[in-house]
């Protein structure tokens, strides 16, 4: 039986990285890919998660993720990442996302999402995740905010789901 690791502080998981909008990451438009930013937000989430359980943490899920303003070419990408909580063998990471006018300075808040990693050992077996110990007013709201996402997500895993439909009826996803 795996022992469950030491508590560690949420601070002890914060990544920020920086991307720069080049013409290969945008449309028509002059504006980054929404999947480009998405995968952005997925390596700086899947960091923070590797700094807190110090193990292979793989991409369970992706919720909560709204593009709330354009990032055109040219303007640095700021993505800052934390885990809220850790349940067992997976834990949740917030990641917010800022455009940063390189000139002016001038930074926009333009995304956030939430996703939900779970920690494997080397042979894809789930292992336990340290617990997280939140400690500004910041880290302990979106600790006891994160139990009810995860009451959601979990709810909504039960649900049926068509995603598409065709000629012949509705689409089921493999499991």
């Amino acid at each position: 039986m795996t022992t469950k690791p030491p508590a560690k502080r949420a601070c002890e998981s914060y990544v920020e990285m920086t991307q720069i909008v080049l013409p290969s990451h945008s449309n028509s438009l002059g504006t980054a890919f929404g999947g480009q930013v998405m995968a952005w937000i997925d390596i700086c989430a899947g960091i923070a998660a590797m700094r807190h359980a110090r193990e292979i943490t793989v991409t369970a899920s992706m919720d909560d993720l709204h593009f709330l303003a354009p990032i055109r070419t040219g303007e640095v990408v700021i993505l800052k990442a934390q885990v809220n909580r850790a349940f067992g063998a997976s834990l949740e990471v917030g990641v917010r996302v800022e455009a940063e006018n390189p000139l002016t300075g001038e930074r926009r808040h333009c995304s956030s999402a939430y996703l939900t990693f779970v920690a494997l050992d080397k042979e894809g077996r789930k292992v336990p995740v340290p617990p997280l110990i939140p400690e500004t007013e910041d880290e302990i709201r979106r600790y006891e905010e994160a139990a009810e996402r995860r009451r959601v997500r979990l709810e909504r895993r039960k649900a049926p789901r068509n995603v598409v439909s065709n000629r012949h009826g509705p689409v089921e996803p493999s499991a």
